[in-house]
């Protein structure tokens, strides 16, 4: 009797599920010894506004030094160099996640609800894009911006929003978008689709290709801006041991990629069945696979190798890094639900 009832609970949540998922066969998470054997490296940042922002998802720096700060409540924080303070500098009303300054000061936002943005040094606030080919944007996400002011970015879902990701992750679809904003004809392009949760967007050094981050295939593209292969996309890198998040370029040229968590073996052993996963997605999210709480950075190099990683294993420092810039010899680490911006001297 107890099995048939809990037959018929099993069967009311495949009913019940709107979510169509796919299979999919994640390659054995690469082990974690070498380069990736566990450290506590980020255990030593200074911490950075603690207590007073929450979710500093993505982050950028001014010329003088200011931090800024895109957090859960909507808003855009500045915090003065030797500061601990954050100042509110705008509220776009939605989510903002991935930003940085333009060549003219202005700060660019792609903010999951509202579309790419543009907010003048005054805080005044310009929508500069919102669709690509007919399509809305869900969830912009994160972006880069060449020399000659040309937006790239991502929306990394048509499909679902930024309070609904992990139905995305459960689904196993490619929803995703790489796009292109010209600021000079305020157009808006698409270059690549059909991604798996676009994600973070960097540009090399000579910006002849562009990465985006699949977050959820553990792997990152590579798009062809100039050369032979200029309109092609291939793999960068692939079988991360965690989930990419925001990637930017280093001083060097290299590339630091913020790694939400390390994978999730419950959640790659279910990925081949469809059923099981449309069963979890009808269950309340307590229930789902947890994300270990971990703090993960690694540095890839231009040719697509991990050179080093900075790691908290407990997470209770530093744990959902999502963003990880550069700047005068140090890394400033954004998260996605922390309620501090980390600070870890490189060459620790």
């Amino acid at each position: 009797m107890k099995n048939f009832l809990f037959f018929l609970i099993l069967l009311n949540a495949c009913n019940c599920s709107s979510i169509e998922p796919l299979a999919y066969n994640p390659n054995q998470a690469p082990k974690m010894v070498g380069v990736l054997a566990e450290n506590y490296r980020l255990t030593k940042a200074e911490l950075i506004a603690q207590g007073k922002i929450i979710g500093p998802e993505g982050l950028d720096l001014d010329s003088f030094g200011n931090i800024y700060a895109a957090t859960a409540d909507g808003s855009i924080y500045k915090i003065k160099q030797n500061s601990n303070e954050p100042i509110l500098f705008a509220r776009t009303g939605g989510r903002p996640l991935g930003i940085q300054f333009d060549n003219n000061g202005n700060l660019i936002v792609c903010d999951a609800y509202k579309g790419l943005l543009s907010i003048q040094k005054e805080g005044i606030i310009s929508i500069l894009s919102t669709s690509s080919d007919g399509l809305p944007f869900q969830f912009t996400d994160d972006l880069d911006i060449s020399q000659d002011g040309t937006i790239y970015f991502t929306d990394a879902s048509f499909k679902y929003q930024q309070t609904e990701y992990l139905y995305d992750l459960m689904e196993a679809k490619p929803h995703g978008r790489l796009l292109k904003y010209d600021p000079k004809t305020k157009t808006t392009s698409t270059l690549l689709k059909d991604l798996y949760f676009a994600n973070g967007v960097a540009l090399s050094k000579n910006e002849e290709f562009l990465l985006v981050n699949e977050t959820y295939r553990y792997r990152i593209t590579r798009f062809w801006l100039k050369g032979p292969k200029k309109g092609t996309s291939d793999i960068f890198i692939d079988n991360l041991p965690g989930f990419p998040d925001n990637i930017s370029r280093g001083n060097d040229g290299n590339f630091y990629l913020a790694l939400f968590t390390v994978r999730n073996q419950t959640m790659d052993n279910m990925h081949p069945s469809p059923w099981k996963k449309k069963v979890v997605a009808s269950l309340p999210k307590f229930l789902w696979p947890k994300p270990q709480p971990f703090g993960f950075v690694a540095k890839i190099s231009m040719e697509g190798k991990i050179m080093e990683t900075y790691q908290d294993p407990s997470g209770e420092h530093l744990k959902e890094i999502t963003h990880a810039v550069e700047r005068d010899g140090y890394l400033y680490l954004g998260s996605l639900h922390n309620d501090r911006i980390g600070k870890f001297k490189l060459n620790n």
